[in-house]
């Protein structure tokens, strides 16, 4: 996913973080410098719901505005799978599931 505030906030005629936080705390989000600059470079870690809700709302937007998919990087993290090939030919696709470990001592 791609994050999109900085855009959405200067089509709002929001130009700087700290006009968009104070915007914000009128709504009544508080949100601390570190975790509005994460927002504001596009690097959140995480966002709740609720604050989602304002953001949107205070930008006058809707969530999708501001996430924006990137489903190549997500089949770029996909994982490879195995097939194996039965007695008349047809290759059977087997998913890998959990990790091998060795059993835990007696």
């Amino acid at each position: 996913m791609q994050w999109n505030l900085r855009l959405k906030a200067a089509e709002r005629g929001i130009w700087k973080s700290t006009e968009l936080r104070r915007r914000l705390a009128e709504a009544g989000l508080e949100i601390s410098a570190g975790k509005m600059s994460g927002l504001w470079t596009g690097t959140p870690t995480t966002i709740r719901l609720d604050d989602l809700d304002i953001i949107c709302t205070v930008l006058n937007c809707q969530p999708s505005d501001l996430l924006i998919c990137e489903p190549e990087k997500v089949a770029a993290r996909r994982p490879t799978q195995r097939t194996h090939a039965t007695a008349d030919g047809v290759a059977v696709v087997r998913p890998r599931l959990g990790r091998n470990r060795t059993t835990p001592p007696a």
